[in-house]
């Protein structure tokens, strides 16, 4: 890429690391490069942190034509500062943009703005235990029109925040809802793909689930309401008798990255793992008969994220579960333990995940 590069004379105060939370704080610069069918992807550049110009017309404000990407910048215990699994947020934002017809990026210059941007911003990558500089590529569809088409022009952006440890006084596992009512996505809807529909789709549950005392919402499968799907934005997965249990990828949960990185490491364990639908019935009968172990989320935000306990409601009313005494449990905390020392370089990485802001 052409990239121009324009810093900025006035500087942001970066916070303290022990103040670090999640998307409060932004930094100095942003990337932006432009689409239109004359040119194609064009004009890549990093400049000042700045508002979007859009008219009021603009797609992504009436047909919800955006999606987005969320990945890590670590800074080693050697001091260097690289990307996590970068090349597969690369592969799963190109296949997010062919889903709602918006041209894709190639991969090389959606891997080459996020290292060249980050070397920019390098200075904002946190060096405290548990912190990272959190990156959000996103795209837009901004051609002015009120037809019901997809969008000739939009904007691919990158934006950054640093952010704190999720865990900071330490990780509690999650109580969760069983939603019964509400569904997230369906097969054949935009589940798979990493928009912004799906997000919004799933607010009310969740503001509802916390109205209950509930931490997040465990989502079932559209058509039967029975077969797990997500926690919360979470990939899910079970333990039930020495078997790891994810549900399959087939059209209406998103490929999480983490995922990969949990079933790569788990069979290299010898852990038996499956990608197979997993009903709530089969879980409540697991746990009836004592087998089942863990229940934990994974994703990019948390790493891993275990449940301490399941609440739904049947013919008797509301009805609770226990999983594993309200306490981590040890595949959970050994993926969790490999996965972050691989992040923050304090473990080998012999499976290549990590990759080098410098060039080269």
């Amino acid at each position: 890429m052409q990239l121009k590069i324009q810093t900025t004379a006035t500087r942001k105060k970066k916070p303290q690391d022990d103040s670090l939370n999640f998307g409060k704080y932004f930094t100095d610069h942003m990337f932006q490069m432009n689409y239109d069918p004359q040119h194609g992807w064009h004009d890549p550049r990093i400049g000042p942190y700045e508002a979007l110009a859009l008219d009021p017309a603009a797609a992504v404000l009436h047909y919800g034509q955006a999606l987005f990407e969320g990945l890590k910048a670590y800074r080693g215990k050697d001091g260097q500062v690289r990307l996590f699994r970068v090349d597969r947020h690369a592969e799963r934002f190109a296949r997010s943009a062919e889903r709602l017809c918006v041209p894709p990026v190639p991969l090389e210059q959606t891997i080459a703005a996020l290292r060249a941007f980050v070397r920019v911003e390098k200075d904002w990558v946190p060096s405290a235990p548990g912190t990272a500089l959190y990156l959000r590529p996103a795209i837009i569809g901004t051609e002015a029109f009120l037809g019901v088409r997809a969008a000739t022009c939009y904007t691919f952006f990158i934006i950054a925040s640093p952010v704190g440890a999720y865990y900071s006084g330490g990780i509690k596992p999650l109580r969760l809802w069983v939603e019964r009512d509400h569904i997230r996505a369906a097969r054949g809807g935009l589940g798979a793909a990493k928009t912004g529909a799906n997000y919004v789709a799933s607010l009310l549950a969740f503001e509802q689930a916390k109205k209950r005392g509930y931490d997040q919402v465990l989502w079932l499968d559209a058509e039967h309401r029975n077969y797990l799907e997500e926690v919360g934005t979470m990939n899910a997965c079970v333990v039930i008798d020495g078997e790891l249990i994810t549900p399959p990828l087939e059209g209406s949960i998103l490929a999480g990255v983490t995922r990969e990185c949990v079933l790569a490491l788990a069979r290299k364990w010898g852990v038996r793992t499956s990608e197979r639908q997993l009903g709530l019935d089969e879980v409540l009968a697991a746990a009836q008969r004592g087998t089942l172990q863990e229940i934990f989320g994974c994703g990019t935000a948390a790493v891993i994220s275990p449940v301490g306990e399941l609440g739904y409601r049947d013919g008797q009313g509301e009805q609770h579960v226990v999983i594993n005494g309200r306490k981590m449990g040890p595949l959970a905390t050994r993926l969790y333990n490999e996965i972050t020392g691989i992040q923050f370089g304090t473990m080998q990485d012999p499976y290549g995940w990590l990759t080098s802001i410098e060039e080269g």
